[in-house]
């Protein structure tokens, strides 16, 4: 599978991309201290930086799987949740970027409070844009205590499939959803992962190493990065849901 990623930040979809043997082809990232922990990780991926200023029509049928946790503030319980009026709404750059790659599957992300911003609005118009655009869409809320992290995290996923490739309706009969998020874990897999963004103990999976970084800058930086990252393990999950249908699917 060839993945690419948007709004990638300090990679969670890439990493468990990573996990499962997959291509990362590209990603993109306007913040610095993001595209520094992204080039460092995966140095031989294209980097983009502002998605409102890249053309991604080169890689159109060359892609299998979008992924992207577009902008979350404007939804945000915690901001002013000034949702289209927010100039971080960019929830309309990713439907042209999907529009100009043209992927078999997109799984996008965003926080709880998408589902009941100005009674859910944009939460209805992903899903009725991608419809649109030939896709089968069905969200999810999936937090990270569902694999067993130390905290909620509550987040909302879309996983959708081209209505163009394979057997149609797989999202809506269930076919991707069925017995694929069940899974034990071992809770002592987390023991020293941290609940809440570290300040200087645990390991938060970020190299303290990157070029021209200080390590103040790395601290201050690596605490906002991963209090706006994804937790790659629950997305690992629905990756492997994936691919057990793609596999599936070929079978005679």
């Amino acid at each position: 599978m060839k993945h690419g990623s948007l709004f990638s930040g300090i990679g969670g979809f890439d990493l468990a991309a990573e996990w499962m043997g997959w291509e990362n082809v590209f990603h993109c990232e306007w913040n610095p201290f993001g595209q520094k922990v992204l080039k460092h990780y995966w140095p031989h991926s294209i980097s983009y930086n502002d998605i409102t200023k890249t053309d991604f029509s080169i890689h159109r049928g060359t892609i299998d799987i979008i992924t992207g946790g577009f902008p979350c503030q404007p939804y945000s319980s915690a901001g002013k949740r000034l949702g289209k009026e927010d100039e971080r709404h960019l929830w309309p750059e990713m439907l042209r970027a999907i529009r100009e790659i043209q992927p078999t599957w997109i799984v996008g992300e965003n926080v709880l409070g998408l589902v009941n911003w100005n009674g859910g609005m944009v939460f209805e118009e992903v899903q009725a844009d991608l419809e649109t655009e030939g896709y089968e869409v069905q969200p999810y809320v999936l937090p990270a205590a569902s694999v067993g992290a130390p905290h909620v995290r509550q987040r909302v996923w879309f996983v959708a499939h081209s209505k163009n490739i394979g057997r149609e309706n797989a999202l809506e009969n269930g076919e991707l959803e069925r017995g694929r998020f069940r899974q034990s874990y071992q809770r002592n897999v987390w023991h020293s992962f941290p609940s809440v963004s570290p300040i200087c103990t645990g390991d938060d999976g970020f190299s303290d190493r990157l070029d021209n970084i200080t390590f103040s800058k790395w601290r201050n930086e690596s605490i906002k990065a991963g209090g706006n990252a994804i937790v790659p393990q629950v997305v690992y999950q629905i990756f492997k849901a994936i691919e057990l249908y793609n596999n599936q699917k070929t079978k005679p």
